[in-house]
């Protein structure tokens, strides 16, 4: 193991290097949380991968299969799907509105009525995000090195925060683009044909396992129709995604590259409910089908192999980790924070450079501690994208897409959205489907009556909107202060 333990610890060198040297060219607001607006279609389309494909992605999709054999690919799919229904329909504008959070959207469509309290619902799912991603570091340092999981969360947290509070979107971009690479060779050049080889092939695993594990939806509909609900529609509005998308050059970057992120999303999904499906034949009796990805890279890689397969589950943990640790500074900082003290984000004469990298020094604290606290990776998963997706969904695609949509009533749906899944979760468990259905439900009816019944948005707000959506009025550029 010690050639293992080189790989990974000369990765995770890497990163705190690419951290140090994203430091020096994060000197204002636009370079630190957006990465000055100016990647390239190469880089744009690198970075949005790795972010959508973390842990969960990885190692749970790699446990989907051994479950429920090709069609575990099901989640990760639709996350697929999701990036390219949003880089296709929506990116173009989200880009042109040069702003830094979904919640700046919502001001500026519905006339400053719904920032703070969209941004608490999406500062909620942030953080829980960055806190599955960071759980996930227990599995793969367990396998390493068979330390505490306490130890494994500290340590993998600890990378994470570290260059991401040093540089910003800029470490965080350069490291996920070295993220991308690795996984790529790691799950999809090396992991996929070993795992499959090693299972004696498809005619093999075909003849080893029930008929039902290569049907295309043997999964379940009901099971597939919630993924499109939560991560397919969680893809159009988190807060971790529309920051890399204000990253884009231009619009056209930002449709383009993410069309090509998300067609290697679906790719990542096959492979991932192929693996799985390998590692049932292999070891058709694990205590755990999230071990799967772990026995397989432990009992079958050779050394070498086996520790650059490790890092690539690293890879996957630390992209979606400091995608989600960033998005969740950023609205503690710019969308509550700053609307507390009284004063509007990015005004003032502080630095904000360095206000923003204490958030995410704080943020990154809290991560480790929740981590540490909470255990089950799947329910914290659950929680986050129900909150975003029944609080958030209507009132931010009412916004681009109904002119006749109302600050009251896009405020009235954030509430009755997260008060009714918050509920439904509680009656019906944190794992039903009932609280998202009906969560969702509730949302749509409370926007459609309430922006009925309320005066329209007045003509300013929506022409300084048009405006902003059309790429006519340019952000203002606050400088910073030594």
């Amino acid at each position: 193991m010690a050639v293992d333990y080189t790989v990974i610890v000369l990765y995770l060198a890497g990163m705190l290097a690419m951290g140090w040297w994203g430091m020096r060219r994060a000197k204002s607001k636009s370079e630190f949380l957006v990465a000055g607006r100016r990647l390239g279609p190469w880089m744009y389309s690198g970075t949005m991968a790795a972010i959508v494909l973390g842990g969960a992605s990885t190692i749970g999709g790699v446990g989907l299969g051994y479950t429920h054999g090709l069609s575990g690919a099901w989640m990760v799919f639709t996350i697929g799907l999701g990036l390219l229904a949003l880089s296709v329909l929506f990116s173009a504008r989200i880009a042109r509105l040069r702003v830094y959070t979904v919640s700046e959207m919502l001001d500026l469509r519905y006339g400053g009525r719904a920032g703070v309290l969209s941004g608490v619902v999406m500062w909620g799912y942030t953080l829980m995000l960055a806190v599955t991603s960071t759980i996930a570091y227990a599995t793969i340092f367990d396998v390493l090195f068979d330390v505490p999981r306490t130890l494994a969360v500290v340590i993998g947290g600890s990378v994470v925060v570290a260059y991401s509070t040093l540089g910003g979107m800029w470490s965080i971009t350069l490291t996920d683009m070295v993220q991308f690479v690795v996984k790529t060779i790691g799950v999809l050049l090396l992991l996929l044909p070993i795992a499959v080889v090693k299972a004696g092939g498809f005619g093999a695993m075909r003849d080893e396992l029930p008929g039902d594990y290569f049907e295309p939806f043997g999964v379940g509909g009901e099971t597939i129709f919630t993924y499109v609900l939560i991560y397919t529609f969680g893809m159009l509005i988190g807060q971790d995604i529309w920051q890399r998308v204000f990253t884009a050059r231009s619009d056209k970057v930002a449709r383009w590259g993410g069309t090509v992120a998300g067609t290697y999303c679906l790719v990542y999904a096959l492979a991932g409910a192929v693996i799985g499906t390998a590692a049932k034949v292999m070891y058709p009796n694990l205590p755990s089908a999230d071990s799967a990805f772990a026995t397989v890279v432990k009992d079958e890689l050779p050394v070498g192999v086996r520790g650059l397969v490790l890092a690539a589950a690293l890879a996957a943990v630390m992209s979606t980790s400091s995608g989600a640790l960033i998005a969740c500074a950023t609205v503690a900082n710019n969308d509550i924070w700053a609307r507390l003290r009284g004063a509007a984000a990015g005004a003032g004469p502080h630095d904000e450079v360095k206000g923003n990298r204490a958030f995410i020094l704080v943020m990154g604290a809290a991560v480790i501690g929740v981590a540490i606290a909470i255990d089950d990776v799947v329910q914290a998963l659950t929680v986050a994208y129900n909150l975003l997706v029944a609080g958030l969904l209507v009132p931010i695609l009412g916004g681009l897409l109904w002119r006749r949509g109302t600050g009251a009533g896009a405020l009235a749906a954030v509430v009755a959205g997260g008060v009714s899944v918050i509920g439904l979760m509680w009656h019906y468990g944190i794992l039903a489907n009932e609280p998202i259905y009906y969560g969702l439900l509730a949302s749509l009816l409370v926007y459609v009556v309430g922006s009925l019944v309320t005066r329209p948005t007045d003509a300013a707000t929506l022409a300084a909107w048009r405006e902003r959506v059309a790429g006519r009025e340019p952000e203002a550029e606050v400088p910073v202060t030594a």
